[in-house]
This record gives C-alpha cells, structure tokens and sequence, in this order.
C-alpha cells in the first residue's frame, strides 16, 4: 500500500498536468476527468475511479468518428470497404501502439508489478478513455477534432490500412484450407489476473501447438495466437508457398 500512495501522490502533480497538456494539445476543464481516464483498474477498483467507463464511452465516440471520416473520404466505397477499414483502424494492438507513441504510457497509472498487464492492450484501452473524456469535457465537435489532428492524421496511413490484413486467424485459416492443413484454436488455461479472466489459446495445426496467445478474452488471445503463428510460418497470403519452411520450424 505504501507503494501505491506513493505512486498516486505524484499523480496529480504540475508534471502529470503538463504532460497531459502536452499530449491533449488544450489545457483541460475537468482534471479528475481524466485522471480517472489514465488511471486502470489494476489500481482502482472501483467502477467511478477506474477509465472502464470511460473506455466504453470512448470506444463508441471513436467508432463513430471513424466512420464518419471514412464515409466522407470514400463516398464511392461499399459498406463492406468501410466496415473493414473501421475495423483496421480500432485494431487493439495498433490503437495501443499509437497511446504508447503519443506518451499515454508514461502518466498512465497501473499496476508495474502485474506481468500479465505486458500481454494486454491497456494503453489501447487508455487511449478509448482518453476520447471519452474529452468528449464529456468539451463536447463532440472538440472531441472530433482531436480524434483528427493527434490520431488519424499523424498515425493512420490509409493508403497502407487498405492493403493491410489484420484478420491473422482469416489468413491462417486460408493457409491451412489450401495446403490441407486441419486448424484448431485451443484453450489451455484460464485464470483469475486482478479479478479478470487471463486466457491462453493455442493455434493448433495438425495435432501440433504452433503458437500461443493470452489476452483477456479468447478472441483476442487467438488472434494473437495466430499473428504468431502467421509469423513462424512465414505466411505472407494464404497462397504462400512458405508452408515447407513452416513444416520444417514446426
């Protein structure tokens, strides 16, 4: 405990504050607001002290103005074109890489000590909290723009998120159709982390474990299975010739 009111004091010094003001690029309203953004539940329990509630908000904010930029930018795009590109740029692992690059890590606060929070996405998570204070402190159109200037234009490539795949267990489950290959994502172990359930699943490729994933959910825990995988294969499309050098790594 000693530990944590050590770390939480330094929480709400002029350092945080010009951190956060750095990386909002606005001086904020309401500082607990987003201090409760930046704070996970590793530390705070509590439902009104962790960002939970705010990522859920956020997460919805963000789609919405994703999707609203993608229908503005591709007015002759199908829905399908538009559904997925949404969906390349909500990935978990990149809206985690983009909070870790905009210094989101840094005055995140979370438990350092937990190994199993290094397996997950919460800087992704934080950067969903983060939309969702800012649209509670300054309302949509703020909120729009911001999600704008310091996420989509500066960290988004449209030209390469089109031709991105991102759906690593679709690419895998191609591979292994057309070099017939039997697929199956199994579950290995399931335990208790903080009060959420760790999962770990295994891509299993004719009777043998390939590669391994954990993630608080088993959809993202197979996914990150079969990036592994997609990987050690050296799968480049589910017509890659590669599956003899996979043989020979499995």
């Amino acid at each position: 405990m000693d530990f944590f009111k050590k770390f939480l004091s330094g929480y709400s010094g002029s350092s945080f504050k010009k951190e956060l003001k750095n990386i909002l690029g606005f001086k904020p309203n309401n500082l607990s607001l987003y201090k409760t953004a930046l704070t996970h539940r590793s530390v705070r329990e509590a439902a009104d002290e962790n960002n939970e509630r705010l990522e859920y908000l956020g997460d919805a904010v963000l789609s919405a103005l994703i999707a609203d930029y993608l229908f503005k930018r591709y007015p002759y795009k199908e829905e399908g074109f538009l559904t997925e590109m949404r969906s390349k740029m909500v990935n978990r692992q990149q809206l985690n890489e983009i909070a870790i690059r905009m210094g989101l890590k840094k005055i995140t606060l979370y438990n350092k000590m937990d190994g199993s929070l290094k397996v997950s996405q919460i800087f992704g998570n934080t950067l969903e909290a983060l939309v969702g204070a800012i649209y509670l402190d300054h309302g949509y159109k703020k909120a729009s723009k911001w999600v704008l200037e310091s996420i989509i234009l500066p960290h988004m490539f449209m030209d390469d998120l089109e031709i991105l795949e991102i759906n690593h267990k679709n690419k895998l489950y191609g591979w292994a159709n057309k070099n017939g290959k039997v697929l199956e994502f199994e579950t290995l172990n399931e335990k208790l982390e903080n009060g959420r359930r760790l999962f770990t699943v295994a891509a299993v490729i004719d009777g043998r474990n390939v590669a391994e994933g954990k993630a608080f959910n088993k959809k993202d825990a197979s996914q990150i299975a079969a990036q592994v995988a997609v990987e050690k294969l050296g799968i480049i499309n589910s017509d890659s010739i590669a599956e003899e050098q996979g043989e020979q790594k499995m």
